[in-house]
């Protein structure tokens, strides 16, 4: 009765706070707790740094991260899958047929000693 136990690595579902670095983005995973003491419901918050080898997760998308091996001093998991992505807000007006012209520079007029 030898069977292969099958190892099954932690998951966890989060919301991707930034991806400024390259091939690495920091997921926060908040979770609602009673307190130990009190017994009110708590919400924690904990960032984790995930590994994203393509680049396809966004701020404010909804991201599940699985645990991996070590890759930095502190990137420890990667990205497993995007399950939501976040509603992107552009600034290009034209995009939304507002046309818009060249903008006037105001320039402050310096009060003088006197």
């Amino acid at each position: 009765m030898t069977q292969a136990k099958e190892h099954v690595k932690n998951e966890k579902v989060g919301n991707v706070v930034s991806n400024k670095m390259a091939k690495t983005i920091v997921v926060e995973v908040t979770r609602r707790v009673a307190h130990p003491q009190y017994k009110r419901i708590i919400t924690k918050r904990k960032k984790f740094y995930a590994h994203d080898e393509q680049g396809q997760a966004n701020v404010g998308d909804v991201v599940r991260i699985v645990e991996c091996r070590p890759m930095s001093k502190l990137k420890r998991w990667s990205l497993g899958e995007v399950i939501r992505k976040a509603v992107q807000v552009t600034t290009d007006l034209s995009s939304i047929g507002i046309e818009t012209g060249p903008e006037k520079r105001v320039s402050k007029k310096k009060k003088g000693k006197g």
